[in-house]
């Protein structure tokens, strides 16, 4: 399990005006947060670092619980929740892969 480090207030602002535009590339149904939800969701930070979730209307749990169920089992940051749809960041720490977004 990875160090999760804090992200200030000025870099969350940064991430949320770059996750306004983004369409969500994840989305949990009605199983919830299963194996196969995490396996793609951590492919997806991997290639994108930060990504949109949408939890569908026929998701059993809370919007907020099953976003931050999803991130911390990916890892990862949990930038911000508008009603179904989450912002979720993972800094890229693979030396052969070179970051995608730079914080302030």
């Amino acid at each position: 399990m990875e160090e999760i480090i804090a992200l200030t207030g000025k870099q969350k602002s940064y991430l949320r005006s770059l996750g306004s535009t983004m369409d969500p590339v994840v989305q949990i149904g009605k199983t919830g947060v299963s194996g196969t939800l995490l396996d793609s969701t951590k492919q997806a930070l991997v290639a994108r670092e930060l990504i949109k979730v949408k939890v569908l209307q026929n998701c059993a749990e809370d919007p907020k619980v099953a976003l931050a169920e999803l991130a911390s089992a990916a890892d990862a940051e949990l930038v911000q929740v508008i009603g179904r749809n989450g912002l979720l960041y993972k800094r890229n720490r693979d030396p052969e892969k070179t970051k995608k977004i730079e914080l302030p």
